[in-house]
């Protein structure tokens, strides 16, 4: 097996800067990223809400970025231009929010960090399991007795969040008034859009919760991660907006993510039926199937924000202090150079060093947890929904338009009957 070569072949010159937005981009981005990747690997590009920033766009060139300690994510290294133009969130609640893991450098990220990652460790994980389905079961008992359903609505929207309580260790009743709506407030919404008012009473309501969780924690102490994240603060081990901001991580980027990637890996096996019947005949190309589907459409399409705290070279491009640098992992996933036939899904693909969790200090800590959360849900809904398929054209997908994730609000779907 040999790796491609790109294309030599004259493309249509690219725009500068490269917009990155619209109906048909958010329904298909490969075809751009692949003109992209061909053109070299670090782009200046768009954002609808009018940010400019430096996207990397090639797996070498994304790996190097991903491990790159000059690059740091606190947003206090951003500079006068992006803070303008990025919908970060108001304040307060952008300092009480967002002083998360995904926010913070060496050596606050490495003190951060250790509080969580016993949470998600394989091998405990691997112990919950068990419960994990049955949840995943409970959800499709509760489907009709055949289709037509929506698979979001009715399942991927709800198993990833009952599982993340069941890991984190959020009482039931307080999960089940979460609101979804909630995620919504990591989607950048400017102070002159009409929706800002809309944004700002998710982001009141969502931090009116977090408050209560911590209150309830506080007075019901269990051996679990919100009550260790609670003691960790009255221990003063956490500030304050330490302790909120990483229990809004949890509640927000242990959800939606896994939401998208349940969609994306349905959306992709329906698209390759041949590929459907093949792993719903035999379960034990689960594992590799699901990291090959991580790799074909990953959910979490770009990173979050990246700066140099001085002007730096990437790739052979000068990007000024305080820009953002985003790594499009979709794009490094999809590089001939690195993968075989990379635009072909390929449930036998080995090895598959897929970049959909990142790489280096912030590798995605719950990458066990959405393994273990996708291989249950694609599993049960193809064994126990005979002749799922979906119940639309594919070119009408109404793909979400988030900047940085991959996913659709509504997967209507058929299937012969409910087992």
């Amino acid at each position: 097996m040999t790796l491609q070569e790109p294309e030599t072949a004259a493309t249509e010159a690219l725009p500068e800067p490269v917009p990155l937005m619209g109906c048909p981009y958010k329904a298909d981005p490969y075809p751009l990223y692949e003109q992209m990747r061909t053109a070299g690997p670090v782009h200046r590009v768009l954002f609808p809400s009018g940010v400019h920033a430096w996207l990397v766009t090639g797996y070498d060139a994304a790996h190097t970025a991903l491990n790159d300690d000059r690059l740091g994510k606190n947003h206090d290294r951003g500079n006068d231009r992006w803070r303008a133009r990025a919908s970060i969130m108001p304040e307060p609640q952008h300092s009480q929010l967002q002083a998360h893991l995904l926010h913070q450098d060496p050596p606050k990220h490495t003190r951060m960090r250790r509080f969580v990652t016993d949470a998600f460790t394989p091998r405990r994980i691997e112990s919950l399991r068990p419960r994990f389905q049955e949840l995943a079961d409970a959800l499709i008992a509760a489907l009709p007795e055949s289709g037509p359903a929506d698979l979001v609505t009715n399942f991927a929207a709800l198993f990833p969040f009952q599982v993340l309580a069941e890991v984190i260790g959020l009482p039931q009743d307080m999960a089940a008034r979460f609101d979804r709506d909630w995620g919504k407030v990591v989607q950048p919404v400017g102070p002159t859009d009409p929706g800002r008012p809309q944004y700002e009473a998710r982001l009141h309501s969502l931090q009116s919760y977090i408050t209560e969780v911590v209150a309830h924690k506080r007075e019901h102490w269990e051996d679990d991660l919100l009550s260790r994240l609670v003691t960790a603060r009255d221990r003063r081990e956490l500030g304050q907006e330490e302790l909120d901001s990483m229990i809004f991580q949890l509640l927000v980027a242990g959800q939606e993510p896994v939401t998208n990637q349940i969609t994306t890996a349905l959306i992709a096996l329906f698209r390759h039926p041949a590929e459907l019947s093949r792993l719903r005949n035999d379960p034990t190309l689960l594992p590799r199937a699901v990291e090959e589907l991580l790799r074909y459409d990953s959910a979490f399409e770009l990173t979050t924000w990246r700066f140099f705290d001085s002007d730096s070279d990437l790739h052979g491009t000068e990007v000024p202090a305080g820009d953002s640098v985003i790594v499009s992992l979709c794009a490094a996933n999809r590089d001939p150079l690195r993968f075989n036939d990379p635009d072909t899904l390929d449930l036998d693909r080995s090895p598959n060093p897929h970049l959909a969790f990142g790489h280096g200090i912030h590798f995605c800590p719950g990458a066990a947890l959405a393994r273990a959360e996708l291989q249950i849900a694609l599993s049960t809904l193809l064994a126990r929904l005979p002749g799922l398929h979906l119940a639309i054209r594919s070119e009408d997908i109404e793909w979400i338009p988030a900047v940085l994730g991959r996913g659709t609000n509504h997967l209507p779907v058929g299937y012969e009957r409910r087992l």
